[in-house]
């Protein structure tokens, strides 16, 4: 099969928009998300075969969903495993029922639908492991292939291709079905869904491993499938507070790193290479998430906080009180060592950094932290600020021993060999 570059990019493109909608639309219909991506990539090699001479159709979506209608129909009729259901379904999918193929049709037609909602919490779905949700989540909503999924995260293809290929199969044996959850598990649900997507962005804002301490696509994808959760769950603040808080950070992305891609911490940062398009978006999002009242919670405090150093056009002119105050909100309501180790670099800032380090000393004894590099790291900032230089220096070479990132790493061994 041979495809020319300009209708592959055409195709690349399409598959981008149309596949979530299109996998989804399937999934309700087979009843197994698996299932669905197959045939919704049996529809996308039958593009890269006819699109190229035939041109690509005025309703992309609408003839990839014909193609992998066709081919359900094909597949349930001859399977072994034909039962009475898979026959009912063969039939209600038959080129015949025009009606319902116009249904599918307007699903797909929609700007995304509750097929989509309802995808993201399975590919979600708590049954599954963290990192098998990242890795569907990416495929069957971020439109990401197996090759880029692992390279974005420096792992074998192969790796994530079990991962893929487990999930699904979890999903099928413990017979997830293909609905919205029920009221009262929707909040713990959309919390997972959250998380994912969060997870997807950090690892783009700050890469855990490699060379590169930045993935701009990550962030890309990962803010793509945020304003998708949140123009599908509008009335939920938290969708709108992570769009919010990847929106204002996103805009810091070209500031971040240097000439030779070396790390540039905020309060170096060159304000002026600051998105101020993405600025705007993301204190938008954040209007939306306090608008929608009964208290901002942990993404949008988050927000709020990253909202405190885009208003600032100095780092001098930052509203460290301010922030302070909000990290003992987040605190509050979802207290965690990683939001603890924060909160002291803001009270360090605003009120000096003995204050900082009481509250930073207090998390050695916390078991969880006792690999994070983060916190040598700061405390090794917060002793140098105090004139305790040598044990800064040693704090310094441990945050370094301790990192995955080897830029991270560069950066730490330099402030260690400060005299």
């Amino acid at each position: 099969m041979t495809t020319d570059e300009p209708a592959r990019r055409a195709i690349d493109a399409v598959w981008r928009i149309e596949s979530p909608k299109l996998i989804a639309v399937l999934a309700r219909l087979v009843g197994d998300v698996g299932l669905a991506e197959d045939l919704a990539q049996d529809a996308l090699v039958a593009a890269l075969e006819r699109w190229p001479a035939d041109g690509v159709p005025d309703q992309p979506g609408a003839w990839l969903l014909a193609t992998a209608k066709h081919r359900a129909i094909d597949l349930l009729r001859r399977g072994p495993m034909l039962d009475r259901k898979h026959a009912e379904l063969a039939r209600e999918l038959d080129a015949g029922q025009e009606a319902a193929m116009a249904e599918l049709e307007a699903s797909l037609d929609d700007d995304f639908g509750d097929d989509v909602l309802r995808l993201m919490f399975i590919a979600c779905h708590p049954v599954l492991a963290t990192e098998a949700r990242v890795a569907l989540t990416l495929r069957l909503l971020g439109g990401l292939t197996t090759e880029e999924i692992a390279r974005a995260f420096l792992v074998p293809t192969a790796t994530i291709a079990q991962r893929i290929v487990r999930a699904k199969r979890t999903l099928r044996e413990a017979r997830v079905p293909f609905e919205a959850p029920r009221p009262a598990e929707r909040t713990a649900r959309l919390g997972s869904v959250l998380e994912v997507i969060s997870l997807i962005f950090n690892e783009g804002y700050a890469a855990t491993a490699g060379d590169r301490w930045t993935r701009p696509d990550l962030c890309e994808d990962a803010l793509r499938l945020g304003r998708m959760l949140a123009s599908l769950a509008s009335a939920e603040s938290e969708a709108h507070g992570l769009v919010a808080l990847m929106a204002i950070q996103a805009s810091r992305l070209a500031a971040r790193t240097g000439p030779s891609g070396e790390p540039i911490l905020l309060l170096d940062q060159d304000r002026s290479r600051w998105d101020q398009v993405l600025i705007r978006h993301g204190l938008t999002a954040l209007e939306r998430a306090t608008a929608l009242g009964g208290g901002l919670g942990p993404y949008a405090l988050q927000a709020a906080i990253a909202a405190c150093h885009a208003e600032a056009r100095t780092a001098e002119e930052t509203e460290w009180t301010r922030i302070t105050a909000l990290y003992d909100a987040l605190a509050q309501l979802a207290p965690s060592p990683v939001v603890e180790l924060n909160r002291g670099v803001a009270y360090a800032m605003a009120f000096g950094p003995a204050a900082g380090l009481e509250i930073v000393d207090a998390l050695q004894r916390d078991p969880s932290m006792a690999r994070y590099h983060l916190l040598p790291a700061v405390r090794g900032d917060l002793l140098a600020k105090l004139g305790r230089f040598a044990e800064a220096r040693a704090e310094f070479a441990r945050a370094a021993a301790l990192a995955g990132n080897e830029r991270e790493r560069e950066l730490l061994l330099q402030r260690a060999a400060q005299p």
